[in-house]
This record gives C-alpha cells, sequence and structure tokens, in this order.
C-alpha cells in the first residue's frame, strides 16, 4: 500500500459528553463516499466515544467535509487506495496516540450499533480479552437473506482452515483491538481480502480473543455500498486467490 496521508486537523467539539471509560479508546472509519450518511454515523459515536477518526479514501463527494462537520478527525488519502489501506492507515494513527488502550474498526455506512462496540469493549476489560470479534451469526437479530448467508459462512469455513481459528462471521467490520492487537495488525492487502488478513494476523498473534453478538443493519443502502450479495462473493474470491 502506498500513498502519503494528510495530517488530520483539529476535530470540532462533539455534540455530547462520551461516556465515562472511553477517554483511552480510538474509533477507525475507513470512509469512501459516505456523505450523505456519515455525519449521523460520527455524531452518534461521539456521543459514546471522544475520539473518531475517519480515513477518507479518495472520495469524490464531500464525505470528508461531512465527517469534520460532524466532529470527526479525519486523515486523507490523495487516492482510492482501498478499505485495506483505510483500516491500516486508521489503525496505525489510533495505535501511536498517547494513551490509546483500545481502537475499535466500524463501518461508515450506518450498519453497525454503537452499544454494541460499547458491550464489546466492556467484554474486552472484563474478560482481560485482546480482540473482540463482532458476529451476526452468534444470534439471530440479523437477516442477510440465505445466499448471503451460505456466502459468508463459506468464507468463514475459509478463514477459519487459514487461522486455526473458529469464529462464527470472519468479515464484520466492528471489532475491538486493545493495543497491543491492534500492533499486530499490518495489512497489505488493499481490497476486500483484507478482512481475512487481519484475522490471520490476530489468530497469529496469539492474544486472547472473544466473540460477541452484534446486529448488522441492513439498508437499501447499505447493501448498495457494499452490503450487496455480489459484493459478499467478490470478497470470497478474493479471499481464495489470496
Amino acid at each position: 500500500m502506498g500513498g502519503m496521508a494528510d495530517a488530520p486537523p483539529t476535530p470540532a467539539a462533539p455534540a455530547a459528553t462520551p461516556a465515562v471509560g472511553t477517554d483511552g479508546v480510538w474509533v477507525v472509519i475507513p470512509l469512501y463516499n459516505e456523505a450523505t450518511v456519515i455525519g449521523g454515523v460520527v455524531a452518534e459515536l461521539l456521543a459514546s466515544f471522544r475520539h473518531v477518526v475517519c480515513v477518507d479514501d479518495g472520495s469524490t463527494d464531500d464525505s470528508a467535509a461531512a465527517a469534520e462537520s460532524a466532529g470527526a478527525r479525519v486523515i486523507r488519502h490523495p487516492h482510492n487506495l482501498g478499505q485495506g489501506a483505510a483500516l491500516q492507515t486508521g489503525i496505525s494513527y489510533a495505535r501511536a496516540q498517547a494513551g490509546c488502550a483500545y481502537v475499535v474498526t466500524f463501518d461508515a455506512d450506518g450498519q453497525h450499533r454503537v452499544v454494541d462496540a460499547l458491550a464489546m469493549i466492556e467484554l474486552a476489560r472484563t474478560e482481560d480479552a485482546a480482540i473482540v470479534f463482532g458476529s451476526r451469526f452468534l444470534d439471530d437479530r440479523t437477516k442477510p437473506g440465505l445466499a448471503k448467508k451460505i456466502v459468508l459462512k463459506t468464507a468463514v469455513a475459509v478463514t477459519n482452515l487459514s487461522t486455526g481459528l473458529t469464529l462464527t462471521d470472519a468479515h464484520n467490520g466492528l471489532r475491538v483491538l486493545r493495543v497491543d492487537a491492534a500492533r499486530a495488525v499490518n495489512l497489505k492487502q488493499d481490497r476486500m481480502a483484507h478482512a481475512s488478513e487481519i484475522v490471520v494476523q490476530l489468530g497469529r498473534s496469539g492474544l486472547p480473543w472473544r466473540e460477541f453478538p452484534v446486529e448488522v443493519l441492513y439498508t437499501d443502502y447499505s447493501k448498495a455500498k457494499g452490503q450487496s450479495l455480489l459484493n459478499s462473493i467478490n470478497i470470497l474470491v478474493d479471499l481464495i486467490i489470496n
């Protein structure tokens, strides 16, 4: 992955007081052409988290400006490098901040729930887990559809074979990484295969991990932006060829 990122500007003051105990938590959001929703996603996060950083991956719309206006710190890739590159930029930035204890990865399209992120952090703390993976398959709240579920389950099986882990959901963008786990992440896959690469790297770290049941909110918007069946198939193809 290449390309230089601009230094983030000073963030605007959050609209609400973050929850007690989240000062050491940095939320990282890969961002690409989500101008219509990112402001709401950032505002909701800032009600609970003081530190939200968006990595604008060469968006051609007003995503970066919308994220800044909502109060996020924004790092810009001058060109579109891919979600894996954006995620790595954000994780690298967050883990280098003084006092960083946890990094939360969070999608920009509104499919994740802040309450799940908070619960995952609590689980990490109470059980001394370095890694908490969100899983849409530990309960029945998420309704991905039969075909999509089959593709995702196949991806899980392939990932588990290559990592030695026993995850139920290998391609969920909601994760909590303790800072030592975040330091183990060095993504080279720019495209969607990064979702499996990060599992491989975290598994090889030997650090304790857990899964936590989360709800993924499938909307017409999120499906159009990357949660479609075709995108799931593309993830699987990327996984197999890489």
